[in-house]
């Protein structure tokens, strides 16, 4: 049976290419085979990569079987799995994100979770000295998933274990990373061709917090400027999106990669008093701005009050 493995659904460059980095070494070196697939278009970036390296798209999937034989990466959380994860037949979760809880599994598998900033960090190291056989591809998506994950090394969520990893491979492959972080940067912050809606889902996590449910949407630019001249539009998109998708409320960050900071906008009363509970800011618009606010991972979801 030939395994299946992705990320979590609005797939952005880690959730896409640590799947197709563990494909690739699972079927070279585990000799199981597998494949990558993705739940949903990727981003921007993420399409950007696989443009880039001439990587073949992985096949977009909206469910599993029951008895599928998948691997699940960059994700535990299983509101951002298909509906049919739970009857499928999970064999390895690799992932640097929080314990959700709510996975069951038949049989005891691999769980290998790690504080680093990307998937693709923890991926290196389980290849061990079969990392050394990775084709250009794979070496640049695995150094896509790190600049992405750490804004170029500017989120918190950086470790020194990305840093060396990321240095070692841009080396390797004769790229310098600052120049390359900008055309990734660059085609993050494209996103004029998507609706509002898409926007809210583009890059999203759900998430309770004291009986509260919210989706956490973060946009990561180098551009806010452009993202926030469409702020009235996106405040009137958050409460369709938030009926669609049965969630309480949509809590939109616009990340700006180079003045290091975050802009919440704050389309009602509720949102409003989860600000001014969360971050401890005096909200007096439509918008507040939070400086170093950086990374959903480790400043925004933790600090969150209902």
């Amino acid at each position: 049976m030939t395994l299946q493995v992705f990320g979590h659904k609005a797939p952005d460059t880690d959730a896409t290419c640590s799947a197709i980095i563990w494909a690739w070494y699972l079927s070279e070196h585990r000799g199981t085979p597998a494949v990558a697939r993705i739940l949903g278009e990727p981003n921007t970036e993420a399409a950007f990569v696989l443009q880039r390296w001439s990587l073949d798209r992985p096949e977009i999937i909206d469910d599993v079987a029951p008895g599928d034989a998948v691997v699940i990466v960059d994700t535990n959380n299983p509101a951002e799995l298909p509906a049919g994860i739970g009857a499928a037949d999970i064999r390895e979760i690799i992932d640097h994100h929080r314990l959700t809880g709510g996975l069951e599994t038949t049989v005891p598998i691999n769980i290998t979770v790690r504080p680093v900033a990307c998937t693709a960090t923890i991926l290196h190291d389980l290849m061990g000295a079969d990392a050394s056989t990775m084709p250009e591809g794979i070496k640049a998506a695995m150094l896509s998933c790190i600049l992405s994950d750490t804004l170029e090394f500017r989120s918190p969520t950086t470790t020194d274990v990305d840093r060396a990893l990321a240095e070692q491979l841009a080396g390797e492959l004769d790229i310098v990373i600052a120049d390359y972080a900008e055309e990734l940067f660059a085609a993050k912050s494209d996103v004029s061709r998507f609706s509002e809606a898409e926007l809210l889902r583009m890059d999203s996590k759900e998430c309770e917090v004291d009986g509260t449910k919210y989706r956490v949407s973060v946009l990561e630019t180098t551009s806010a400027q452009s993202i926030l001249a469409r702020k009235e539009a996106l405040k009137d998109a958050t409460a369709a999106v938030a009926a669609e998708d049965g969630v309480d409320e949509v809590l939109l960050f616009v990340v700006d990669i180079l003045r290091e900071e975050a802009t919440m906008l704050i389309q009602n009363e509720r949102v409003k008093g989860v600000a001014e509970r969360s971050f401890d800011k005096a909200v007096s618009g439509d918008t507040v701005v939070l400086p170093g606010v950086m990374s959903r991972k480790k400043q925004i979801i933790p600090a969150l009050k209902g």
